[in-house]
């Protein structure tokens, strides 16, 4: 397998854990229900757990970029898609700037494996 393949895949569990973490934050209604809080502090537990395993391979700077840049979006659609917050223009523009700094990362970086 390739390298950087098992390194963005165990990026992506990291992103994927942070997103629903941040989900069940959201259920956790301030640590007041226990388990959405336990779930959220899994997932966090987890996602630092294989964000710490991806900086074996990526620069840190890059690896919170990618991490950050990729849950900040998928975040921002199960707000929207879950709990029918809605971003105006504004927001969106500045979430698709967020997404074209990850691709530039990705794309023309010499710091990401490729």
């Amino acid at each position: 397998m390739n390298p950087s393949l098992a390194v963005y895949g165990v990026l992506g569990m990291a992103i994927l854990l942070e997103v629903i973490g941040t989900l069940f934050l959201q259920k956790s209604d301030q640590f007041t229900r226990p388990v959405p809080t336990l779930v959220m502090g899994l997932c966090y537990l987890g996602a630092f757990y294989f964000l710490s395993h991806v900086l074996k391979s990526i620069p840190v700077g890059v690896a919170y970029a990618l991490w950050s840049g990729l849950g900040i979006l998928l975040i921002s659609l199960v707000g929207y898609l879950v709990f029918r917050q809605s971003l105006d223009l504004a927001a969106w523009i500045g979430i698709s700037f967020i997404i074209l700094g990850v691709i530039i990362l990705n794309v023309f970086s010499s710091s990401v494996p490729h």
